[in-house]
């Protein structure tokens, strides 16, 4: 009788994903509420600052932050996520209207997803070899580096929309999750 093989765990991956596809999700809905007049805005900044790049450049930056991710997966799975190859002809970093970079987010959303189902708790172990580090750091610090970039400039698009005035709040930035907290007082 042969041994029974245990399955591969993905307690960690899955959360990971969970919170990647709704920052996703959150991302698509924020660009959904730009109009084609506010593409060119770029919030002042005091003088002898960089200049903040305009919403039109913002939102084929989210296309790289996508893109990062499925280089990541690429990188890690080369074999079982050849297809990912196809992903470097998009053009990321250049300005956008807001309908191309909600076709091309669903495409980065639907690989990312297959990236993550090809992933396991014990992949997040392993080092790749990146940009910045071509020795190699563990998989799950990519993976989160190119989440906080994703968090990063959608919160800057999110922060853009109020200051042009769109009626956005907590619920369009993240997930209100209905947790309780019990704060224990100090005895004196």
């Amino acid at each position: 009788m042969k041994p029974r093989l245990s399955a591969p765990t993905r307690s960690i991956t899955s959360i990971l994903a969970a919170e990647t596809n709704q920052n996703i999700e959150k991302t698509a809905q924020l660009i959904s509420l730009l109009k084609p007049s506010q593409l060119s805005h770029q919030p002042s900044v005091p003088p002898g600052c960089v200049p903040v790049i305009s919403l039109g450049h913002l939102l084929g930056h989210l296309l790289d932050c996508m893109a990062g991710f499925c280089a990541a997966f690429y990188v890690a799975f080369p074999k079982r996520l050849a297809s990912f190859e196809n992903l470097r002809k998009g053009q990321v970093n250049h300005f956008c209207e807001p309908a191309e970079a909600l076709a091309r987010i669903r495409i980065y959303r639907k690989e990312i997803a297959r990236g993550f189902g090809a992933c396991t708790d014990n992949d997040l172990k392993r080092k790749l070899p990146t940009v910045f580090r071509p020795g190699g750091e563990p998989f799950l610090a990519v993976l989160l580096a190119n989440l906080e970039h994703l968090l990063n400039h959608k919160y800057q698009l999110f922060f853009c929309l109020r200051l042009l005035g769109a009626p956005v709040g907590t619920k369009d930035l993240y997930y209100v999750r209905q947790t309780t907290y019990k704060i224990r007082k100090k005895r004196k």
